[in-house]
């Protein structure tokens, strides 16, 4: 029956699975196409180091910043918030659309204005809407933003004068005395001290198509 000629099928454009539509998410951030896709990459290794799913768990993402980090960041410090700020749905893991458009948030284009709003989420450990005095004390947080305003002087503070700043910075952060910093009391105070945003840039993700962040792509990298 049917000795007609067989129809050949037409092969459907190849797509790397859980890579979907990159062209929609470069219009939406600063990356360009092609680094998108090499962030599908560097997703790839981290969401296939303990769980082969397509999704970064929360132990994925720690093992990655754990694992390859040479000295105390941002990423290292608030692995925990960092996690949740990244997975957006809340659904306890984070998709690839999700990890670029955080990952957006660090962009060395991106404003100062979305930087500092992503910032306060990240010092705002208990989620009450303001940064209190406790909280960065019992964390070290507002010791670590004080640090980063002298990050490019280099200088060796003695705890006593750092102890001396940090009261000296929470009081003109805290413009209201009412003991906490509010986020339009964050926002005006980054914005006369813009040095406390230089750990939400990661200069790399400028060109990321050429090199993948290292703190990523050693740690997952298995085929060695």
């Amino acid at each position: 029956m049917g000795g007609g000629p067989s129809k050949k099928l037409k092969a459907k454009p190849t797509r790397r699975p859980g890579l979907k539509d990159p062209t929609s998410l470069a219009s939406e951030t600063p990356f360009t196409v092609s680094e998108v896709e090499s962030l599908y990459e560097l997703f790839r290794k981290i969401s296939s180091s303990l769980v082969n799913d397509g999704l970064i768990h929360k132990e994925e993402l720690q093992l990655a910043l754990f694992k390859n980090s040479s000295k105390r960041n941002l990423f290292l410090d608030r692995s925990l918030q960092i996690f949740d700020l990244f997975d957006v749905n809340g659904n306890g893991r984070i998709e690839f659309s999700e990890f670029v458009r955080s990952l957006a948030i660090f962009h060395p284009k991106t404003t100062d204005q979305v930087k500092a709003s992503y910032a306060f989420r990240l010092y705002d450990l208990r989620q009450t809407g303001c940064i209190e005095r406790v909280e960065f004390w019992l964390h070290g947080q507002l010791k670590e933003m004080v640090l980063a305003l002298f990050y490019e002087s280099e200088l060796n503070l003695s705890d006593d004068v750092v102890e001396t700043i940090v009261n000296k910075t929470f009081a003109e952060a805290d413009a209201k005395g009412d003991g906490k910093i509010d986020e339009e009391e964050w926002r005006d105070y980054v914005a006369k001290n813009p040095s406390l945003l230089k750990n939400m840039t990661l200069p790399y993700l400028m060109d990321i198509s050429v090199a993948f962040p290292s703190f990523v792509l050693n740690s997952t990298d298995t085929s060695q």
